[in-house]
């Protein structure tokens, strides 16, 4: 907003921004500099009764000392392209209001689903002139203005009726980027990138954070739109900032396609910038020892090495190991043996070595662990470990590719492989039995950053490099080792795997973005992978990606639940208004049979619910320590 108001600046004699909800005192002040009259408000009505209320506070009187009144919002980025040759343009017309972008006609209209949406100017950027708000017709419309309580309201009562109001009222209007030169009735959405190289100053936020399913469907590439902003010199930084805090993590990940597929070939590493980098590695399993540091190795800079293990003997081997590989990166090592295994590599990184990350010491962290998945085959537990250190260290060149990723873009806090998909039932169901408690402790912190559906955009197997101011949000806390169940109860539920899915939403909470990064190699083979299996998924479900997923929502959770569950997704599709009837016959029979199987299965029914994930081992140390 403050780049914005400072390009405006000079066009407008008098900046009046209305703040619906809460300002900090650095907020007013950052404010102040661009502004004439900063104006609190409770936060209700949306930017319309905002505009309603401002008019009022404003007055008449001194509103009729200018010669055009503009209306903005903050739904768009920009100016991308410079304001002045609109202006320009739109000054030399004889007009009594103005619009930047239009949204076409539609029949029906789609919030009613009966007559028609009319094309209107929308409603981030109307100019009015005096023509027109000197008038009892803008003095009527603004007075019986319905109450607005959502967004449908906002678009029915102002933004699809405003422009049609006024022209069958007889004032004259323009729009600088008409829909007619356009091949879609929605340019802003689904044709920015022609809007920006006609000179548009505007770029919607929308694209960022919409359904990725509506923008495969119509092949929208925001990541296009970023790239043509880049080029045309807007600081995208502002596009990450904004998005990460306001939006679904997986969500913007996927619609600005924020996946780096890198070369193990160096072409961006900045050798006149290097990063004081270090490496915090937990080794269980010390036979693993030689692997973890050759990725190190592969860091194009010296590093600092931090340690975590479980006992002296460990760190005897480990020292060892590091001696006689001599990598002369290393800086310093410190080979840390832990009171206790509880929480496994979390409780090591939270616990075991907070003091690096709340150091200040370093721009940049690596976090590495010695990963068997022992409770799968030994070529999914192997293909998980690979898929995290090759997508982080693969190589000189790789890993040189990956440091110049945090030279380049100062906003980017966190980095890590793609979602796991081979050999594991992670999409769909990424939660699993995380969601709620993680929801709990985004409440405590403070996380406001919204959770995707159905899985997080997370570091499955936790290892990534960060920036650790991004995750001060989680480091600040100072987590014990009581707060990890043992190691036998490593559950899907416990805090070690909540923290798991909460690093991106941290980081987003701090304005800072996540890159998912992979190797040429692994692209390839993830690629055809899933290339392959949504082709089979997608074989008697008909429709576009969008069709078939609104199918299967509508189906609900008991597809593949047997005879019963098949009947159930059969009553969802064909009957649904016949299910409030059948759940109150269903509820009973369902108790009844609860407690049948609890009598009847003593000592089955109370068994932990969830999954164990990574390696189910004993701890280390006598937990007795910890009381």
């Amino acid at each position: 907003m403050l780049y914005k108001l400072e390009r405006l600046r000079p066009h407008a004699e008098h900046i009046f921004v209305v703040v619906n909800g809460n300002l900090t005192d650095g907020g007013r002040q950052r404010l102040e500099g661009v502004a004439d009259t900063i104006w609190q408000r409770e936060n209700v009505g949306f930017d319309v009764w905002g505009y309603k209320e401002a008019l009022a506070e404003y007055g008449e009187e001194k509103l009729a000392q200018y010669d055009e009144l503009i209306l903005m919002n903050y739904t768009w980025f920009g100016p991308v392209n410079p304001f002045e040759p609109v202006f320009e343009r739109m000054n030399a017309l004889e007009l009594d209001y103005w619009g930047m972008t239009e949204h076409g006609k539609l029949r029906p209209n789609p919030f009613t689903q009966k007559d028609v949406l009319h094309s209107h100017i929308q409603s981030h950027w109307i100019a009015v002139r005096r023509s027109m708000f000197l008038t009892d017709e803008w003095r009527d419309y603004w007075r019986t203005m319905p109450p607005i309580v959502s967004y449908t309201d906002s678009i029915l009562n102002h933004e699809s009726r405003f422009t049609h109001h006024f022209a069958q009222a007889g004032f004259r209007y323009e729009v600088a980027f008409p829909q007619r030169n356009y091949s879609t009735w929605h340019p802003a959405f689904f044709d920015a990138e022609a809007l920006l190289d006609d000179g548009c100053p505007a770029l919607k936020r929308r694209p960022f954070f919409h359904d990725p399913l509506l923008l495969d469907r119509h092949a929208i590439l925001a990541r296009r739109y970023v790239e043509r902003a880049e080029q045309l010199g807007y600081p995208i930084e502002m596009i990450w900032n904004n998005m990460s805090r306001s939006s679904q993590p997986k969500v913007l990940n996927t619609n600005a396609a924020m996946l780096e597929i890198m070369p193990d070939v160096d072409i961006s590493y900045d050798t006149e910038r290097p990063l004081r980098i270090a490496v915090i590695m937990h080794i269980f399993y010390t036979d693993l020892t030689r692997e973890l540091l050759g990725y190190a190795a592969n860091l194009p800079s010296s590093y600092d090495l931090f340690i975590t293990t479980t006992t002296q003997e460990n760190a005897r081997v480990i020292r060892d190991i590091i001696e006689s590989e001599g990598d002369p990166r290393i800086g310093s090592v410190d080979i840390r043996v832990l009171p206790s295994n509880r929480g496994r590599d979390m409780g090591a990184f939270f616990v075991g070595c907070r003091d690096v990350l709340v150091s200040g010491d370093y721009d940049l962290l690596f976090k590495v662990h010695s990963k068997k998945t022992v409770q799968e085959n030994l070529n999914a537990g192997n293909f998980f470990r690979r898929h995290q250190l090759m997508n982080l260290l693969n190589s000189p060149g790789y890993a040189a590719n990956l440091i110049a990723l945090f030279q380049k873009e100062p906003g980017l806090g966190i980095v890590y492989a793609p979602t796991i998909h081979i050999g594991y039932p992670t999409l769909g169901r990424g939660w699993f039995a995380n969601k709620e408690p993680a929801a709990d402790l985004a409440k405590k912190l403070g996380i406001r950053v919204p959770f995707d559906d159905p899985s997080p955009l997370a570091p499955y197997g936790c290892m990534f490099a960060f920036r650790p101011e991004a995750l001060s949000i989680l480091t600040d806390v100072e987590w014990t080792y009581k707060d990890y169940p043992h190691p036998k109860a490593h559950f899907d539920g416990s805090i070690g795997h909540v923290q798991e899915r909460m690093f991106t939403y941290a980081a987003a909470e701090r304005g800072f973005h996540t890159k998912t990064v992979a190797t040429t190699r692994y692209a390839a083979i993830s690629h055809t992978s899933l290339e392959y299996k949504i082709d089979r998924m997608s074989k008697f479900v008909p429709g576009y990606p969008i069709d078939q997923v609104g199918l299967l929502d509508a189906a609900g959770d008991f597809l593949g639940g047997g005879p019963v569950g098949y009947v159930k997704a059969y009553t969802r599709l064909s009957h649904p208004r016949a299910i409030p009837s059948l759940r109150t016959m269903y509820r009973p029979v369902r108790g009844a049979y609860r407690v049948m199987w609890r009598v009847m299965h003593p000592r089955t029914w109370w068994r932990p619910r969830g999954r164990v994930n990574d390696e189910p081992v004993e701890s280390a140390v006598d937990d007795m320590e910890l009381l």
